[in-house]
Formats: structure tokens, C-alpha cells, sequence
């Protein structure tokens, strides 16, 4: 898949863009009030308890702030933290390293956890319920087992998938939370507030606009901050306003719902070639030329959530919202939507 602005996935060049614009404490943090609320609970008890938190699972579609809240959970604990993903622990002894460097209370969070591979995944249950780790010495007849203490720790997990998730180690967070995708008013103050940091001039319209057109996510609209200074500075004065925002972002090609190129190239597939649906996934894949998992995990939670697509037990169908959109008639080949 070639780079979309709309990806909610980080690219590598934005990873230092987004520490630099990561609030550090949760009275920074914008959205997802219920489970800051909560958190701040959970934190304040462990504190008074004076142990570590219980382990954490966040779960949620990609460019929410899984990774962001997790770090200010360990700068409010005064802990540090240890960052890596489910892909990257490819055997015990890479776990073992990682737990064994833990010191009291500490941090360790996993991304994509659901990615864990079945070996490293079942070493991790003793380690998270009596915080030790086993080890095989030897090979064959003469290997034996050693059980290695670890310091208590909290361990915080991040999934776009929980479905994928085994019982076992689903069971093992004492805390799950459900990330949701923000409000327009919430993403606009995320949008404000960015523009402070990186010095852009913009104002409440162009925020505005911008918060509108990007999908709920906060990664999103950050990177079309960024790719509307652009034109504000070419075309325009050198500041976002609602002009040279909607300038922007037609140039961009992301119409008035959020949705690009793509996108609606996916939803005409299933209303011309498949008479609105219900059509399986492996046919709009192979349609529109993209990868089945790509339509999985990137088009498809937002088309779905927005409700431009309906999952039906036979396959996908377009609904009224999409007819209307495309000013298509509701009695669409003689089917009433």
C-alpha cells in the first residue's frame, strides 16, 4: 500500500513529530475522558498501596494515544517505561531480557500484543500473575528448568484487534479499556494544540475543518496539520484558515466526510460491481487491487463505524448513508435501502 495521508498507522518519519507533540501528564490529555478518569483511580490507589498498577490492556484502532497514555501512566507514576511490540519478542530469551531489566513498578509496554507468538505469549502468564520467569538450561535429558524472580511490574498491552487475543492472556489484565475515535470539538483542541507546539498560525476555522475531515483520529489530524502548513505557506499567507484549509484538502483529495480516493473507490466497487453487496472482502480486494488484511484493518473501521458500510453475515452491502452520498436513488436496482 502506498503512503495515505489517512492512514491512522505511524510512519517512520513521524515518530519524532508525535513525541514532540505527546502531552506528558494526563491533565494534557484531550478525549477518551472516561478512561483517563478511571486511570487516574486505579493510579491513585496503587500509590496508596504503595505496589504497582495492575496490568492494562488497551485496546482500539490505530493513531488513538494506546502509546501516549501508556507513557504518561509511567511519568505519573514515576517509573520509566520499556517500549516494544508483539513482532519484535520473536523468543523467550528476547522476553527474558526485557523482564529481567525491569526494576519495581516499572513499565513495560507491548504493542500489538496480539501479535505475540504462542511460545513468548504463554512465558508471559507466570510473569504477569507471580512475576517470575521460567528458563530451560541445557537441551534434551539434561535440560533443566530455572525459575528467574522479576520485580513486580505493570505490563500494558495495545491491540487493534482484541478478537485476536487469546483467552488466556486476555484474562490476565485486571484493566481493559475500549479507546473510541474523538469528538470534532476534542480534535480541534488536539489540532490548536499542535499548532502552538510546531508554531502554526491557525485559526478556529481552519481547526475546525481540518478536526472535521479526520476520521476521529488524532494521528490523522495531526499529519494533515502538517501537510496543510504546506500550502499555507505556498498558496497562501502562511496561515491555516478555512480557505486555504478547504483548498488543501480538495487538493488532498479528502472530501467533506473524510474519506479519500480510495475509499470511495471502495464503496462505487461494491455499488457497480456488486450491486451494492452482500459481496465478501476477498472480491473488493481482488476489485480494487489492494490486499484483503489492507481493506481489513485500514478502509474498512472507519467506512464501517461511519456507517457508509454494513457487515452482514454474507459479506458487506453499501447502506442508505452511501446512496445518498453518491446521489444515488434509496431504490437502487430495485432494492430498497
Amino acid at each position: 500500500m502506498e503512503d495515505r495521508i489517512l492512514d491512522s498507522g505511524a510512519g517512520q518519519d513521524e515518530v519524532s513529530l508525535e513525541g514532540g507533540l505527546r502531552p506528558q501528564n494526563l491533565a494534557g490529555y484531550i478525549g477518551q475522558k472516561t478512561i483517563v478518569d478511571n486511570i487516574k483511580i486505579y493510579m491513585e490507589a496503587a500509590r496508596k498501596d504503595n505496589r504497582q498498577l495492575d496490568h492494562l490492556l488497551l485496546a482500539g484502532p490505530p493513531g488513538l494515544g494506546k502509546t501516549t497514555l501508556s507513557q504518561i501512566v509511567a511519568n505519573e507514576m514515576g517509573v520509566k517505561i520499556f517500549i516494544t511490540s508483539g513482532p519484535a519478542i520473536e523468543k523467550k530469551g528476547d522476553l527474558a531480557g526485557l523482564l529481567t531489566s525491569l526494576k519495581e513498578k516499572d513499565v513495560l509496554f507491548i504493542d500489538e500484543i496480539h501479535r505475540l507468538n504462542a511460545s513468548v505469549e504463554e512465558s508471559l502468564y507466570s510473569a504477569m500473575e507471580d512475576f517470575f520467569f521460567d528458563i530451560m538450561l541445557g537441551e534434551g535429558a539434561h535440560a533443566k528448568s530455572m525459575r528467574l524472580p522479576i520485580e513486580p511490574f505493570t505490563l500494558i498491552g495495545a491491540t487493534t484487534k482484541t478478537g485476536s487475543l487469546s483467552s488466556p492472556l486476555r484474562d490476565r489484565f485486571q484493566i481493559v479499556f475500549r479507546m473510541d475515535y474523538y469528538s470534532v470539538d476534542e480534535l480541534q483542541k488536539i489540532v490548536e494544540r499542535s499548532s502552538e507546539i510546531l508554531n502554526i498560525k491557525t485559526s478556529t476555522e481552519g481547526a475546525h475543518e481540518i478536526a472535521r475531515r479526520s476520521r476521529g483520529t488524532p494521528r490523522i489530524a495531526n499529519r494533515i496539520l502538517k501537510r496543510i502548513r504546506d500550502f499555507a505557506q505556498i498558496k497562501g499567507n502562511g496561515t491555516i484558515d478555512l480557505e486555504i484549509t478547504r483548498y488543501a484538502l480538495n487538493q488532498m483529495e479528502i472530501d467533506e466526510d473524510g474519506l479519500d480516493q480510495m475509499d470511495r473507490t471502495i464503496l462505487m466497487t461494491i455499488i457497480d460491481s456488486f450491486n451494492g453487496g452482500p459481496v465478501g472482502v476477498e472480491a473488493i480486494s481482488a476489485s480494487v487491487s489492494e490486499e484483503k488484511r489492507t481493506i481489513e484493518e485500514v478502509y474498512e473501521p472507519y467506512l464501517i463505524k461511519s456507517g457508509f458500510i454494513a457487515r452482514t453475515p454474507k459479506g458487506r452491502i453499501i447502506t442508505k448513508k452511501t446512496l445518498e452520498k453518491f446521489g444515488i436513488d434509496k431504490t437502487f436496482q430495485g432494492r430498497l435501502f
